[in-house]
């Protein structure tokens, strides 16, 4: 593991770490039974009955996992 050779200052510290932002999770549009849905792309989404129990995992159209 790679060991600095001095302290950083607390301004230096502080500069490098601002500048990471956030990003917005990229989302797919997709109509399913005539609904708009959002989901984000190469996830497994759980797949539910009327009542809302979760039954599974899907991906792709296929049932990857049990829940």
């Amino acid at each position: 593991m790679a060991v600095p050779k001095r302290k950083l200052s607390r301004s230096n510290t502080r500069h490098r770490r601002s500048q990471w932002k956030a990003q917005a999770p990229t989302l797919v549009k997709t109509v399913e039974n005539g609904r708009v849905v959002y989901s984000r792309p190469h996830q497994a989404k759980v797949v539910e009955d009327a009542a809302g129990t979760p039954l599974f995992l899907e991906y792709k159209g296929r049932k990857v996992a049990d829940v």
